[in-house]
């Protein structure tokens, strides 16, 4: 069996799941009819997004949860251009997220921005010039350099 690297869900542990699955369908997501009271779940196309309580999501994995700040983890939502990346940035907070770090001009080329959802969660919203989107909104990335 040929093992094929993609990320099938995003599980997010919340302090609120319901509160933490309106935020979300603020922001347009549709919940899924797989959704129950202590797991909710999103079509990202491709990819789904899981918001489980955080303490069962630790138990669940047999870690601690306690800790909070940078958990070494991001998520991003890229755009096509930098006025998407400011109204997605306007849209996640009127949803309710806090705004981290406001857009600008990066280093590497792009224009980005962060924003924290209720549970802490950083979200990266960025256009990068150098990967296109597709048609579904994933990025168009170089195929590997031996591929090239």
């Amino acid at each position: 069996m040929t093992m094929s690297p993609h990320i099938s869900l995003i599980t997010l542990g919340v302090a609120d799941v319901q509160a933490a699955a309106a935020f979300y369908e603020r922001l347009g997501l549709k919940r899924s009819a797989m959704s129950q009271d202590a797991v909710v779940f999103f079509d990202l196309g491709g990819t789904a997004l899981g918001l489980f309580g955080w303490e069962s999501l630790a138990e669940d994995a047999n870690v601690s949860h306690e800790g909070s700040g940078f958990r070494g983890v991001t998520l991003a939502w890229n755009q096509p251009d930098q006025a998407s990346v400011d109204a997605a940035i306007e849209k996640f907070i009127a949803a309710g997220a806090t705004l981290a770090k406001p857009a600008e001009k990066v280093f590497w080329g792009g224009y980005s921005g962060y924003v924290k959802d209720p549970d802490g969660h950083l979200w990266e919203i960025a256009h990068n010039p150098f990967a296109p989107l597709r048609d579904n909104g994933a990025m168009e990335l170089a195929p590997p350099a031996e591929e090239a």
